[in-house]
């Protein structure tokens, strides 16, 4: 079939299928509550068919990376059709893919920690566009992994960071990735270890940010400098740039200082802190040698080295903060207030120039809120996060009123709203963390969902829904589900990412690899034993692999296939062993053999002989 007349079949499939759901939705479906966000009517219902309609073998204009806080993973759909396309695993094992169990990955897991709480995805920028190369995600213990977008695997995981306690506040990237910023959710004394009576709070507890620097060539992480902080809680930032490009803003709660039940005693001032932090100054500060050695790293006192930090009044208890496609705009979202407030950035540049401070934390100055505010955007209740579209378009999270409203940089009043199911926290629109957002569609990451699916018991999915914002008017098309929980997404133009789907055989530099059957089989050094083996339809050579009770075993599998989609397994039965072998790839494990015989075999659906690709692992006594 030529693509003409399949381009026709797809239109009439989608023009059918809309047509199907409106006859449906018309005949059986009752009206929607108010508020319930579903479609109005069975107009809508056929557009939402036919935006969302992706057909069998097409491809999706989108990848949407949404973090899978406390599972660890990354959730990776296609937009517009919001089909689960894969799991990454990051911070936590994941037999799916053999992630955990070989030599490497259970290295880089270490043995200290098999979860993560991880929360804010961030794709690698050049010029504050996505660039296709990395993916970052924080956790909650201090880590920050890379993920290489040429194959969706993790290949670093660094931390947990000195000093940092509940990495809340990353990965937020620079435009370049020349870092990735991190922030303390959790004030504690410095260096971590160290002990201070909770009554000594306010004065003996301490914040930290901080920045890995990142490779520009390899994308590995190093940690650079930390910056000192009053003990405030730091939660949530983004990049400045284009005008702000140099600077990195965070939003940060309980300024008065208190503990025990937050709830209350962290929400009596009117007024939090945005934290506009300098971070090339900084660089340049940690470069010269300032600052003193905490933890085994080299922290900046901003009171000490002034211009690196300033502190700028947000609406009580702000959770995001975001700037805007130029850089002009910081817009931040008190949870405890009805608006959202614009900051002009050349006029917090002016304030910092003429000293227009209303007071100081700690030695860094306090903007006065006046003077740097262009609006206060009455959005609705609950304002959590802004994404952007071209055009001056920003769309807002309002968790309590569970809607997204739209609003124009410079007009400063919501244009529309539209409801979500429900308690909506964090939004991601179609490059809407860049300088060149797209537009076309925004995901509503809903903290609930409240019955919009079948009952699967007491542990109910996230919701997550697909809006249309190609034009004014915004409409809800779609519900998807996830496992809990996500809290960020982002989402990348299909074009922008290139990843192989074979390892080429002439990148395969394992040292214990081999591709030809001839050279498989098992080496003794002492009690170290080597087995080499080959993974190829239907075999996995040798199939019968013989050791002495006691030794240290490691076997390396090699799958020699160079097909699309021709995995193997290795999974070794009663000894917690199970290897997923790409294309081209080869995985090793190191066990200490115990005796008896033991079955081994491919765990992957390879070939009508599937089942035949076995063998066994013999240990003889000693």
């Amino acid at each position: 079939m030529d693509k003409h007349r399949l381009a026709r079949v797809s239109t009439w499939l989608a023009i059918s299928a809309g047509a199907f759901l409106v006859l449906a939705y018309s005949a059986c479906s009752p009206s929607a509550p108010p508020g319930s966000g579903r479609a109005g009517g069975s107009s809508d219902a056929a557009i939402a068919a036919q935006r969302t309609y992706v057909a069998p073998g097409d491809l999706d204009e989108y990848y949407m990376f949404s973090s899978g806080g406390h599972s660890g993973n990354i959730y990776v759909y296609g937009l517009p059709s919001m089909r689960h396309l894969s799991t990454i695993p990051v911070f936590t094992p994941y037999p799916a893919t053999g992630y955990g169990f070989d030599d490497e990955s259970k290295a880089m897991l270490g043995d200290k920690l098999t979860w993560g709480d991880a929360h804010h995805p961030a794709l690698s920028e050049t010029g504050g566009d996505y660039d296709g190369r990395w993916l970052f995600i924080n956790e909650m213990n201090g880590r920050v992994a890379r993920i290489d977008l040429r194959d969706f695997k993790t290949k670093q995981i660094y931390g947990p960071v000195p000093n940092i306690s509940g990495n809340h506040g990353s990965s937020f990237l620079t435009p370049n990735t020349e870092y990735i910023m991190m922030a303390s959710r959790f004030s504690i004394p410095i260096p971590k270890g160290s002990y201070a009576p909770i009554d000594k709070y306010a004065t003996e507890y301490k914040g930290v940010i901080a920045a890995l620097k990142v490779d520009p060539q390899s994308g590995n992480m190093d940690l650079a400098f930390q910056i000192l902080m009053p003990p405030l809680d730091y939660d949530i930032g983004d990049s400045g740039k284009v005008a702000s490009d140099g600077w990195m803003f965070y939003t940060s709660y309980n300024s008065e200082r208190a503990t025990g039940p937050l709830e209350v005693t962290a929400s009596q001032r009117d007024r939090d802190y945005i934290a506009a932090v300098n971070w090339r100054a900084a660089a340049e500060a940690a470069a010269r040698g300032e600052g003193d050695m905490i933890g085994g790293v080299r922290v900046i006192d901003p009171a000490k080295v002034p211009g690196l930090v300033y502190l700028m009044p947000c609406g009580k208890s702000p959770h995001g903060v975001d700037v805007s496609p130029d850089g002009k705009y910081i817009i931040g979202s008190g949870k405890l207030q009805g608006v959202t407030t614009a900051f002009n950035f050349e006029k917090v540049q002016t304030a910092i120039r003429n000293k227009d401070f209303e007071g100081d934390e700690d030695g860094i100055p306090v903007l006065t809120y006046e003077s740097i505010k262009d609006a206060e955007v009455e959005v609705g209740l609950g304002p959590l996060h802004t994404q952007f579209g071209p055009d001056g378009m920003a769309y807002t999270s309002l968790f309590v009123d569970s809607a997204i409203a739209s609003w124009r940089i410079g007009e400063w009043k919501v244009i529309d709203k539209v409801p979500v199911s429900y308690a909506v926290g964090h939004l991601a629109a179609a490059e809407g963390d860049t300088v060149s957002p797209d537009g076309n569609f925004l995901v509503s990451l809903n903290k609930l969902s409240h019955g919009r699916h079948l009952s699967v018991g007491p542990s109910q999915p996230e919701s997550s829904q697909l809006i249309d914002i190609g034009e004014e008017k915004m409409k809800l098309l779609y519900d998807a589900f996830t496992e809990p929980e996500p809290h960020y997404a982002q989402i990348v133009k299909a074009d922008k990412i290139h990843p192989i789907e074979v390892y080429p055989k002439e990148e395969n530099t394992h040292p214990l690899a081999v591709w030809d059957l001839k050279d498989t089989g098992v080496t003794r050094v002492g009690n170290r034993v080597t087995a080499k083996v080959i993974a190829v339809r239907s075999t996995l050579t040798p199939t019968a692999i013989e050791v002495t009770e006691g030794d240290i075993v490691t076997i390396a599998v090699t799958n020699i296939e160079q097909t699309t989609d021709e995995l193997h397994g290795f999974a070794l039965l009663d000894y917690n062993i199970n290897l997923v072998v790409d294309p081209g790839e080869t995985k090793q494990v190191t066990f200490v053999a115990k005796m008896g015989v033991y079955p081994y075999y491919c765990t992957n659906f390879c070939s009508a002989l599937h089942q035949e690709m076995q063998g066994y692992l013999i240990v003889k006594p000693r």
